[in-house]
């Protein structure tokens, strides 16, 4: 069990870095919109979750149409999660707009374990979710110390909109982390489980990629930035993040997930050029110390069903 709980805390960790690299990768396509490129990042990638998955999914169908209101939640999820993520940092910057998405994340899913499944919440979860707060609020104060126009971020109004879209991000990435984990425990395999929900978000969001994605067929280099987006951080990440959601609870790789801004902070400074202020480093650590709680927290939950 403690391996297992072991594999799937690394599988959603390297989900998290392959996450952290999205917004390093937007920066090559400043022209496309967050729309297009939420739809494309997801909607493509949820599509290939779907093709990858057929096979279970045909499997598994009876189970899915029993669970149909579940898989539609999901859905629905999937498809709001990346639009209103991309705008949140589009509208209110990518500091505020990425910490107040994802920082939100675990704690919208912790209450779901709580409310939903009736789940106790650890007190090591409790400590690991409260430091990946505050590390990611670190984070966020550095990126705008070390901006040379921190007004450049958006008017008030803009500021409180983003902080808004990103508390929607946060709950429709929790709501469809749970209800992925949900499926899963009800015995539905994982390859089905992730392409019905990510399947079917991917559908939804191929009417705002067709309204809205032209520009990535602008450039070779735009077209680029949307195939890597669509293949690597979503493609591949949420293969690993099903791989992890069917061994440890939705809320633990919400929490392990708070280590994508500080992935995405390290290559801002490696490759964009920005500055990590020291505070921005104090941040660093503190989310460092979250992934050690939560790998020496005795398990105290019981793992999915597997495939």
């Amino acid at each position: 069990m403690r391996d297992e709980r072991r594999a799937g805390l690394l599988a959603v960790t390297v989900t998290a870095f392959l996450w952290g690299t999205t917004g390093t990768a937007a920066t090559f396509a400043p022209d496309v919109g967050p729309l297009a490129i939420g739809a494309a990042a997801l909607g493509v990638g949820g599509i290939l979750q779907a093709v990858v998955g057929a096979r279970a999914l045909r499997a598994a169908a009876p189970l899915l149409v029993r669970s149909r209101a579940l898989v539609l939640v999901g859905a629905v999820a999937v498809a709001v999660y990346p639009l209103a993520f991309y705008s949140s940092m589009h509208t209110a910057g990518v500091a505020v707009g990425s910490v107040v998405s994802l920082a939100s994340a675990p704690l919208a899913s912790g209450v779901l374990e709580r409310v939903v499944d009736r789940r106790p919440l650890s007190r090591w979860w409790v400590l690991a979710a409260a430091l990946g707060v505050v590390g990611s609020v670190l984070l966020c104060l550095s990126s705008l110390a070390g901006s040379a126009d921190p007004a450049g971020v958006g008017s008030p109004g803009s500021t409180v909109l983003g902080v808004v879209l990103g508390l929607v991000a946060g709950t429709t990435y929790a709501v469809y982390s749970w209800t992925s984990r949900r499926l899963m425990v009800d015995g539905v395999p994982r390859a089905a489980a992730m392409g019905a929900v990510f399947g079917g978000g991917g559908l939804l969001l191929m009417p705002v990629l067709a309204v809205t994605g032209a520009p990535l067929l602008a450039s070779p280099q735009n077209a680029a930035v949307g195939v890597y987006m669509a293949i690597v951080p979503m493609f591949l990440g949420y293969l690993l993040f099903g791989y992890g959601l069917a061994r440890i609870p939705a809320s633990t790789a919400t929490a392990v997930t708070l280590t994508e801004p500080a992935v995405a902070a390290v290559l801002a400074v490696l490759v964009v050029g920005e500055r990590l202020t020291a505070v921005g480093w104090a941040g660093l650590g503190v989310i460092a110390i979250v992934l050690v709680v939560l790998a020496v927290a005795p398990t105290n939950t019981r793992a999915g069903s597997r495939s």
